[in-house]
């Protein structure tokens, strides 16, 4: 398991060096800005705080993450995407890559306006499995990869700190179900497949407090 996850890690980083180097012409902010107002917003609010928990908080991501993301999202040469979703499908077929890399660097540098944890057991649940994993379901520590804060490793690993329970609990039961499978070597999936439904709300309701 220790040779698959460091695999793992360097598939991650040398993905992530790709998309540091397509980010390196200059985004045009002001024209990602006016993307953000009249096509992001109904979804992902003009500055990234989306106004519903099934969409997600963008404001604050790393912008190679969400460049990773608009990328993945989007088919390529009639080759069907990495990440599959009908609705950033669509969105993503008339950006442009430097359209994505404004966009991702835009919402970066957004102020994130956190989500909030409710229920005091499942955060303690979710506490546990953060900071310890369960050695024997064989599942890391999240802090691991994603921070003792959920701050993440730029490009790398997101942060997950204020995200929406509803909308983090949907995103592992998707890598669980490999109905979401960008994640390289399957890094996430042979995570997600051992965590139980509890196990994942316990974590997406950690996350959500997580500042």
């Amino acid at each position: 398991m220790i040779r698959t996850t460091a695999l793992a890690v360097l598939m991650t980083v040398g993905l992530s060096v790709n998309a540091a180097e397509e980010m390196k012409i200059k985004p045009d902010l002001a024209k990602a800005k006016k993307t953000a107002e009249t096509v992001c917003i109904a979804c992902h609010g003009a500055d990234g705080n989306s106004p519903t928990s099934a969409n997600p908080i963008l404001a604050g991501q790393g912008s190679e993450y969400l460049f990773k993301q608009l990328m993945n999202f989007k088919s390529v040469d009639g080759k069907p995407a990495l990440r599959n979703n009908a609705i950033m499908g669509g969105m993503t077929a008339a950006l442009s890559t430097e359209d994505m890399q404004g966009l991702a660097l835009y919402f970066s540098q957004q102020k994130l306006k956190p989500s909030t944890a409710t229920d005091e057991k499942l955060v303690a649940a979710g506490q546990s499995l953060w900071r310890k994993g369960d050695f024997e379901r064989g599942i890391p520590a999240c802090a691991g990869c994603h921070g003792p804060a959920g701050a993440g490793v730029p490009a790398q690993f997101p942060s997950l700190a204020g995200q929406y329970a509803d909308y983090t609990e949907a995103q592992l039961k998707g890598f669980r179900s490999e109905e979401r499978a960008n994640d390289p070597e399957k890094m996430m999936r042979s995570i997600a497949e051992k965590l139980s439904d509890k196990q994942i709300k316990a974590l997406a309701e950690y996350t959500a407090g997580l500042r």
